[in-house]
């Protein structure tokens, strides 16, 4: 019976010795495959206005938008700007993200700030006045300094004389620049 059990510690040990390198070098390749992207960058694409206040000069509209990111140093922070604008007037909404790793090169975000409409009382891609915005989006690098992303934003009460508030569907392309 002594024999088995120092059989059986040797084998342990001596598979200990041979497993071991391998569970740590595939937990290294693991780490090194991390979710998430830490890019910055700038892009462009196309902005829906996809709501109407009610009223004459809020109806849905299409445009285009500019995005930028810059990553805020370590922690899941990013601050963003969007331009979105169309025929009529321009939103500007500077942001705060924050950044969620859901796969390999790709975050979903959500996203708090503000929308300054150039001109009062006419339609933009996100309403007709200045408003509070949220939002929530995924950005995912497709190849080398190159990404997709897509967005949604809520303008609160973003229609004169009206509760109502408006959303517009964003989508592009950027480039990293960091």
């Amino acid at each position: 019976m002594k024999g088995l059990l120092r059989s059986f510690l040797t084998i342990s040990a001596l598979s200990s010795l041979v497993i071991a390198p391998l569970v740590m070098n595939a937990g290294q390749a693991a780490a090194q495959d991390k979710k998430g992207t830490d890019a910055s960058y700038i892009g462009a694409g196309v902005a829906a206005g996809v709501t109407n206040g009610g009223l004459n000069n809020d109806a849905a509209n299409l445009g285009g938008n500019l995005t930028g990111r810059v990553k805020l140093g370590n922690l899941p922070v990013s601050a963003r700007g969007n331009v979105l604008w169309n025929d009529k007037t321009t939103s500007i909404i500077p942001e705060v993200s924050v950044d969620v790793p859901i796969a390999n090169r790709t975050n979903a975000y959500v996203t708090g700030g503000y929308s300054f409409v150039e001109k009062d009382g006419s339609p933009s891609p996100l309403g007709n006045r200045d408003s509070v915005v949220v939002g929530a989006g995924v950005e995912s690098e497709v190849a080398n300094n190159f990404l997709i992303y897509t967005n949604a934003k809520v303008g609160l009460r973003a229609y004169q004389n009206s509760p109502a508030s408006a959303v517009s569907i964003n989508g592009g392309i950027g480039y990293r620049f960091k």
